[in-house]
C-alpha cells in the first residue's frame, strides 16, 4: 500500500442499528480508504445480518466479546495501511474527513496524529452542537494531553508504525483506554497536530461512552494514576499536582453533567489538596472551570443551577470550613 493508504477499523458489539451508517459513511469517503476493517466483539444482534450486506468491500474479523480495547488491537494487527482511522459503530464520518486528515498528515511529515473536531448529534442524528477543541487546546503536546483530555479516537487518524510501537490499546482501562494510548503516545514522542475542521458526527446516547458516569470517572483517574507511577518523564513530574488537580476538576464537572452531584462534590474536595489557589480563588476557579469545560464539549453550562443546588451549597460550607481550619492553625 501507498504513503497515502488509510485502514479503517470499525469496532462493534451490537450496534446494528447505526453500524450500516458507519460503514456507509467510510465507503462514500473523497479520499477512499484502503481497506475497511470491521471487528464484530461478540454481537447478538443482527450485526451479522448488515455485514453480510456488504460483501467483499469490508473485511470482517469475528470474536468472543472482549472489549472495544481488544477489538481495536485486532482490527491494528490487521490493518495493512500506513495510517489507520478509528470509527465507533455508532459515529460516521463526514464525506471529507480521510481527505482533509491526509493533507494534513502531509505538510507535517513528523507527526502521528490528526486530530479534528466533531458535530455531537442525537441518537436520530438531529444535531446538537459542534466541539471544536483545537480553540481551547492549541498545542496537542503531553501537558495539553494531560489537562484537557481532548480525545475522541473517531475524530482522529494515528499513523500505524506508532499504534505498533505502543503496542496499542490497554484493555485494563475501560472505558478511557482511549486516553491512556494518546497520553503513552505523547510520552513516547508522538507528535500531534490539529486539523481545525469538522470530521465526524458522534451520536450522544445511552450507551454512549461519555454517559458511562462513575465507570468512566474511575477509569480516567486510574489512568492518571498510572501514568504518575509508571511512564511519567521527569520532565514533567513537577507538573503532577497541578495536572491531579485539573483532572479531579474536569472528572467533577463530568460527573456533574452526567447527574452524579454527589460524586462531584468529592472529587472537587481530593482536587482541594493540589489546588494552585487562594480558598476563594479555587472556588471560582471550579466554576470557570466548569463553564470552560462545558464550552469545549459543546455542553450547556448553568452556573445559577449549580450554585442553587444543596451540593454545591454543602461544597461552599465546606470550603468555608477548611478556610476557618487554616486560619485557626496559623494564628
Amino acid at each position: 500500500m501507498t504513503s497515502s493508504s488509510v485502514s479503517v477499523v470499525i469496532p462493534t458489539y451490537n450496534c446494528a442499528r447505526y453500524l450500516g451508517e458507519a460503514i456507509d459513511s467510510v465507503l462514500q469517503q473523497t479520499h477512499p480508504a484502503a481497506e475497511l476493517i470491521v471487528v464484530d466483539d461478540g454481537s447478538t444482534d443482527e450485526t451479522a445480518d448488515v455485514l453480510q450486506r456488504y460483501g467483499e468491500r469490508l473485511q470482517v474479523i469475528r470474536q468472543t466479546n472482549q472489549g472495544v480495547a481488544v477489538a481495536r488491537n485486532q482490527g491494528i494487527r490487521q490493518a495493512r495501511g500506513e495510517w489507520i482511522a478509528f470509527l465507533d459503530a455508532d459515529d460516521y464520518f463526514l464525506p471529507d474527513k480521510l481527505a482533509a486528515q491526509m493533507a494534513i498528515a502531509a505538510q507535517h511529515p513528523r507527526a502521528g496524529i490528526v486530530h479534528s473536531g466533531w458535530q455531537r448529534i442525537t441518537a436520530t442524528g438531529e444535531p446538537l452542537i459542534t466541539v471544536k477543541l483545537w480553540q481551547q487546546v492549541p498545542q496537542l503536546n503531553l501537558e495539553g494531553w494531560l489537562r484537557w483530555k481532548p480525545v475522541l479516537p473517531s475524530a482522529m487518524l494515528f499513523r500505524r508504525a506508532w499504534l505498533e510501537q505502543a503496542g496499542g490499546f490497554d484493555p485494563r482501562f475501560p472505558p478511557a483506554e482511549d486516553t491512556e494510548l494518546v497520553l503513552r503516545l505523547a510520552r513516547m514522542g508522538c507528535e500531534a497536530v490539529w486539523l481545525p475542521q469538522v470530521t465526524v458526527c458522534y451520536r450522544q446516547h445511552g450507551e454512549s461512552a461519555m454517559h458511562q458516569g462513575l465507570p468512566q470517572a474511575r477509569s480516567l483517574m486510574a489512568v492518571i494514576d498510572h501514568f504518575f507511577t509508571t511512564q511519567c518523564p521527569e520532565s514533567i513530574r513537577w507538573l503532577e499536582p497541578r495536572i491531579r488537580y485539573h483532572t479531579l476538576v474536569w472528572i467533577a464537572w463530568y460527573l456533574q453533567s452526567t447527574g452524579h452531584m454527589t460524586e462531584m462534590v468529592q472529587h472537587l474536595q481530593q482536587s482541594w489538596q493540589y489546588s494552585p489557589y487562594a480558598p476563594l480563588e479555587t472556588l471560582v476557579h471550579w466554576v470557570e472551570s466548569f463553564a470552560s469545560f462545558a464550552q469545549g464539549w459543546g455542553y450547556s453550562f448553568d452556573a445559577e443551577s449549580l450554585a442553587g443546588s444543596a451540593e454545591w451549597q454543602y461544597l461552599t460550607r465546606w470550603l468555608n470550613q477548611q478556610i476557618a481550619r487554616s486560619v485557626s492553625t496559623v494564628a
